[in-house]
């Protein structure tokens, strides 16, 4: 095997408590009953050859290569199929054995394209080292299998010879060199979950194919790479390896894109990033991955990036290109002359969900220690920041309640608000692989997301309601479960206060909140509600996972604590297979939340108010931290606009394509005197900026993320970063142009000191993450490894709290003038604004956004699939393409927000949650009709987007 490639041991069968002894070869080896011998083998250090077995899938036996010979028993099985039983005597290596597999790999070589030397897989192959391992040197049937024949002598091609794949941009799929191992069919089905690939034809022309007679990229095939990764051969092969060759040396860090987290082995030749392949050992992924963390990786050498530090006067300048100690000295004199002149208050940060916790961490003290006020925030309010009070309230912690892995012991899940398969995917392959299982659905959605439509994985109930009705919903599943006297009362007396359950059950009981009450106002079927309700309290274990369709509502926090009351009230909280779940969507936002980004909260949810927490920070920073909490990016933006706000420090985020109502970002952004950037690329926000301040991609630092089940996970450099900086160092080096004694020389310095600050982080270091991979907060002396499962033996808080859950409707109506309601969301291929992922071939799933419409409401517009149609609400309007669906209700529309050229935040209002400042993104009231194309707006944003990006590099002297 090469230097990078993983070992398989074949899946083992299933494991029971129970150990047996056996003999293999000689040797004594104990194992648990079930283990496969294949497994055994390896355990006695005896590896027995093989190619349709791997650890990524369960048993096969098919390649008749791990074949064993087992004393008193006639035959010879095949031992990735053959479990371990007490005092067998097993012979991996015998003559008879050696024989047959010789002549099997005589077999599958004759049948195999003569092209050893040239080959991607070269060193890299298992049926080469299969050959070797059966001492093959010699076949004596010739090499005149049908892979061989790939024309006839008139050249004409041969029928039964499948011509080689390119259409996918990551992979190519050459079926001469497929030995029909089924590895990838079994992938695809057991791991992914989409059934994309098949076996078609018989006999020697056999082969995998995706779909009926498809293409990879026509087909079903969403392009997650377990089908590469299991290939044993090079049939199935990633294209960056065949043109840069195989890698040499590798390292593992964590995905940066979703909040699952993933955990992969980056493969390098030199500095030169060949591929990702996900690590089996990663407890998030669990050796799975999707095409974002997979393949599109690429954005992180595009050209668009910028690698030097750029200043301008005004906006309406070109930039000019500077040294970094130029750029530092010019945004701490602007930052200081800002405040000498406007105030304290008059500057601001925002840290990123994209960066790591070391980086959210330095940003939030820069503001604090540097700026002297408590003007923080970030994108993870935008999206999250309703999670975060909610379970706070209700639990007592800002986060998730399990693991991942907690899934595989769910009875009944209930998905509110998210669409896994796009925005998770990773998790949502193992979420369907237990519902293939057996346990039960109910999806809570105004869309028919791809769990509902899924051929394999049929929803138990789907309760389509209409958007911005979460609260009405779920209070009215909570009515069933006490009217019916579905509730666990042992977990409420021992676990809750009951008398706040008393009340909050007399309040869901009212017949104001039974499912036929509020049928007119959700659309949802009384009848389908009450089946709901009752599937989730008496059907086992139920779990609740919800997304960013729960939390960007005006009632967002309003939901949370009703989720929270659910799961209380039903005892499902505090063990394996249960829990409340926010599905985090990007890769940090965990983290950012964590580490102190709100203005009113220190690190670790601490209010700045306490004097307690703030003298922690006082004695370590040397300064006198404010009291009073600060300005969230909207009051900025407010204020900005007024004249008192005049200068902000960005980092890694475009609020002008990400934050709602667009208009009154760009006059927030263009009210300031000095907009600091600091990004990959010149992005929408970057329009508007006076410094531009190259940022690092995670492939160019070390650090952690935190992913949505709050596993912290390294992030490790493994190619120097292309702008000469880490973006700890540019904020570290910004923070000395300011004044302050910053000397960290390494991210595990400042994880040191989140340790020293953070109770729930008081045990992490990096070589406690180094040893055991990752750890789950709270991490400290009652949970020094971690705590997988939340709220155990009790609520953090003490007593879970029962919360009245009112429903109160948006301001944002439907009427005459805008009868449609707008819901948005994300699409497998595309990662938030798109700027990573639009800079890789991912864009060839997704080149557009597109908005998807009920054919009623299209038919009464006269509006065909693919026509243009403007959609306007009271904030804006914005012009795209239509696709016509059943995914939606009547009455509704969805598009996704990928593209700046589309800018659906154009239209979406500034409605927040109550709590929180959530932005509504998930209801807008809109006018859909037909359009002759883009919009006045979108031709002069297309014109300014491109004369933005002629960056003119002036001369200093000039």
């Amino acid at each position: 095997m090469s230097l990078v490639h993983e070992i398989d041991y074949g899946t083992p069968a299933s494991l029971s408590e129970k150990m047996v002894t056996l003999t293999i070869d000689g040797n004594e080896v104990t194992v648990p009953e079930g283990t496969s011998l294949m497994r055994a083998a390896m355990e006695a250090g005896i590896q027995v050859p093989k190619l349709c077995a791997t650890d990524m899938v369960d048993a096969f036996g098919s390649c008749r290569l791990c074949l064993i010979e087992i004393e008193g028993r006639n035959g010879t099985p095949a031992s990735c199929t053959t479990p371990a039983m007490e005092g067998l005597v097993v012979h991996t290596q015998t003559k008879r054995l050696k024989d047959i597999r010789k002549g099997v790999m005589e077999l599958y070589i004759s049948d195999h394209p003569l092209d050893c030397l040239t080959c991607a897989a070269n060193g890299d192959c298992e049926l080469q080292d299969m050959a070797g391992a059966v001492g093959l040197r010699d076949v004596r049937y010739g090499y005149e299998g049908d892979n061989h024949v790939f024309t006839k002598a008139d050249g004409v091609a041969n029928d039964r010879w499948m011509p080689k794949d390119e259409s996918n941009p990551y992979f190519t799929y050459d079926p001469a060199k497929c030995i029909v191992c089924s590895r990838c069919v079994r992938a695809c089905e057991e791991v992914q979950g989409t059934f994309a690939l098949t076996i078609e034809g018989r006999g020697f022309s056999s082969r995998v194919s995706p779909g009926m007679h498809e293409n990879f990229l026509d087909s079903e095939c969403v392009s997650c790479g377990a089908c590469v990764q299991a290939c044993p051969t090079a049939t199935l092969t990633e294209k960056s390896v065949i043109q840069i060759g195989q890698p040499e040396h590798s390292k593992v860090t964590t995905c940066a894109y979703c909040g699952v987290g993933c955990s992969f082995k980056a493969e390098m030749r030199g500095e030169e990033l060949v591929r990702m392949v996900p690590y089996k050992d990663g407890k998030a992924n669990r050796g799975h991955s999707c095409v974002k963390g997979r393949f599109a990786y690429g954005y992180s050498t595009h050209k668009d990036r910028i690698l030097n530090p750029m200043i301008r006067e005004k906006i309406t300048d070109p930039w000019r290109e500077v040294s970094w100690d130029e750029a530092y000295k010019y945004v701490a004199n602007e930052f200081r002359r800002l405040q000498y002149q406007y105030g304290r208050n008059s500057v601001g940060g925002i840290t990123s969900s994209r960066c790591t916790n070391e980086e959210t961490y330095l940003v939030q003290k820069l503001v604090r220690a540097g700026f002297g006020n408590n003007n923080v925030d970030t994108c993870a309010r935008v999206c999250h920041s309703p999670t975060g009070y909610g379970l706070k309230t209700t639990f007592g912690t800002s986060a998730g309640t399990q693991d991942f892995d907690s899934v595989e012991h769910t009875d009944v899940v209930m998905v509110i608000g998210a669409n896994p398969t796009d925005g998770h995917p990773v998790f949502a392959s193992r979420l369907k692989k237990r519902l293939r299982k057996g346990a039960k659905l109910i999806v809570v959605d105004p869309r028919r997301i791809d769990l509902v439509r899924s051929p394999h994985v049929s929803a138990a109930q789907h309760l389509q309601l209409r958007p911005g009705t979460n609260v009405a919903v779920v209070t009215s599943l909570a009515h069933v479960v006490v009217t019916e006297g579905l509730f666990d009362e042992k977990f409420i007396r021992e676990r809750c206060d009951w008398e706040e359950f008393q009340d909050w059950a007399a309040f869901v009981s009212s017949p104001e909140h039974s499912p036929e009450a509020i049928e007119e106002l959700t659309g949802v079927d009384p009848q389908t509600l009450r089946e709901a309700a009752r599937l989730f309290a008496t059907g086992g274990n139920g779990a609740i996972y919800y997304g960013l369709g729960v939390t960007e509502h005006s009632q967002g926090s309003t939901t949370v604590m009703a989720i929270a009351n659910l799961a209380m009230a039903t005892g499902n909280i505090g063990r394996k297979g249960v829990g409340v779940n926010p599905l985090r969507g990007q890769n940090n936002v965990q983290g950012s939340c964590d580490m102190g980004s709100f203005p009113h909260e220190l690190p670790g949810y601490r209010h700045v108010s306490d004097e307690s927490t703030r003298d922690i920070f006082d004695k370590l920073w040397g300064v006198k931290i404010q009291d009073e909490p600060g300005l969230r990016i909207p009051n900025m933006l407010d204020a900005a606009v007024d004249g008192t706000f005049k200068g902000i420090y960005i980092q890694g985020e475009d609020i002008l394509q990400s934050d709602p109502d667009t208009k009154h970002v760009a006059a927030g952004l263009e009210a300031m005197e000095c907009v600091v950037v600091h990004d990959l690329f010149l992005n929408e926000t970057a329009n508007y900026a006076h410094v531009f301040l190259p940022g690092s991609t995670f492939l160019e630092k070390d650090g952690t993320f935190t992913n949505a089940e709050r596993r912290i996970n390294r992030v490790r450099k493994v190619m120097s970063p292309l702008n000469g900086y880490a973006d700890w160092e540019v904020t570290q080096n910004l923070a000395k142009a300011m004044g302050l004694n910053w000397n960290y020389t390494h991210p595990s310095q400042v994880m040191d000191e989140i340790a020293m600050t953070t109770p729930s982080f008081a045990g992490v270091s990096y070589e406690l993450l180094e040893k055991e991979g990752s750890v789950q907060w709270p991490c400290n002396e009652k949970a020094p490894l971690g705590t997988p499962i939340m709220h155990i033996d009790g609520f953090a808080r003490g007593k879970g709290k029962f919360i009245r859950t009112e429903y109160v409707a948006t301001d944002e109506r439907t009427g005459p003038r805008f009868p449609l309601l707008l819901t948005t969301g994300r699409i497998l291929s595309q990662y938030n604004v798109g700027a990573q992922t639009r800079r890789t071939d991912n864009v060839m799933w997704h080149e557009e956004d597109r908005l998807e419409i009920h054919a009623h409401d299209a038919e009464n517009r006269g509006i065909r699939d693919g026509d243009w149609v403007k959609i306007s609400s009271r904030s804006g309007e914005t012009t795209l393409r239509a696709l016509i669906t059943d995914r939606v209700s009547p009455g509704v529309v969805y598009t996704t927000f990928h593209h700046p050229t589309t800018q659906a935040n154009v239209i979406t209002t500034d409605f927040s949650d109550w709590a929180t400042n959530c932005p509504e993104y998930k209801v807008t009231a809109v006018q859909v009709g037909a359009s002759n194309g883009p919009s006045d707006w979108q031709v002069q944003y297309d014109e300014q987007a491109r004369q933005s990006r002629r960056i003119k590099i002036l001369d200093a002297a000039e």
